[in-house]
């Protein structure tokens, strides 16, 4: 099952051909993941109440493929014991950029020798407290994968978001019936907009119905222009990546990312680290460090009705 924007429609029916249409959701406007794993998890609740669902955001790189699966049949086997499984990345270095998951003690599952119990969620943090926790092993880092019984997470989502539940309830009736469409488009847009780790992860930790896989795999969320170097190595001669057709660029004792659909020379001169993103509308200016900000320029551009170039 895939849920995405109806902008996307296109493209993900033309990379997964065999995607059925009754499991294709197309948010007509985003409500954040609450709403769009919560109505996962309701309509194949309502299919067979004894599902359980994995949920994985499709923007992240992960490897080997055989390392990420056997971390994924973990929280399977530790889901079926009544528990909402994360898998948690292993930090490499003190991110400022991720969540974390704080990890408890060992359980004791079947088929499932790395799953932990999970003490809490903590948000991004300062980087002198990131640096604290890389130091003690308790950490790791959130990547939003989340593996449960549907039944599970549906209770949390209706102890914790009433108004939430109750209209992805109603959508998932309708959902294989003619009526679907209608119901859709009358309900969704009045849904509370919410994450889902504030919506069912961070109270179920609570109450501890959460656990943990930890993740030996490669993991990049591709959540930043800076993931885009690290994902694309930089040419040697020049220490920058660059990624476009015809991209004309200049560079003179500078590293980073440029991403350009222009054919405008971009001259780049003692500078380290930079990212420049240069459209025929905008152009975007950052640091590899500070690639995590841009968010925060989108929604301002939103606030102030600069929609166009979003």
């Amino acid at each position: 099952m895939v849920v995405t924007g109806a902008v996307h429609r296109q493209a993900v029916c033309k990379q997964l051909p065999e995607l059925q249409a009754r499991n294709l959701v197309l948010e007509n406007e985003p409500k954040d993941s609450g709403a769009a794993i919560g109505l996962a998890a309701a309509i194949l609740h309502h299919r067979d109440p004894d599902t359980i669902m994995g949920s994985f955001a499709a923007d992240q790189v992960v490897g080997p493929l055989e390392v990420f699966l056997a971390a994924v049949r973990e929280a399977v086997h530790t889901a079926a014991t009544g528990k909402i499984v994360t898998i948690g990345i292993r930090p490499t270095l003190p991110s400022t950029g991720f969540g974390y998951i704080r990890a408890g003690e060992r359980l004791s599952v079947k088929d499932a020798p790395s799953a932990t119990s999970v003490i809490e969620f903590v948000e991004k943090p300062q980087e002198d407290v990131a640096r604290t926790y890389l130091a003690s092993g308790e950490y790791f880092w959130n990547a939003g994968m989340f593996v449960a019984p549907t039944s599970l997470m549906l209770k949390h989502l209706e102890m914790n978001q009433p108004a939430l539940y109750s209209g992805l309830q109603e959508i998932a009736k309708a959902w294989d019936t003619p009526a679907r469409d209608k119901v859709f488009e009358r309900v969704w847009p009045r849904l509370p907009t919410i994450a889902i780790d504030y919506a069912v992860a961070e109270p179920a930790a609570a109450t501890g119905d959460v656990a943990m896989i930890p993740g030996v795999f490669t993991w990049d969320d591709v959540g930043d222009f800076a993931a885009i170097g690290r994902l694309n190595p930089a040419d040697e001669n020049t220490a920058l990546t660059v990624l476009g057709n015809g991209a004309r660029v200049y560079s003179d004792q500078a590293s980073g990312v440029v991403v350009t659909d222009s054919q405008r020379i971009i001259a780049l001169i003692g500078i380290d680290d930079v990212v420049v993103v240069d459209t025929p509308d905008a152009l975007l200016v950052t640091t590899e460090q500070h690639a995590q900000l841009v968010k925060q320029a989108v929604e301002s551009l939103k606030a102030s009705g600069e929609v166009d170039v979003l």
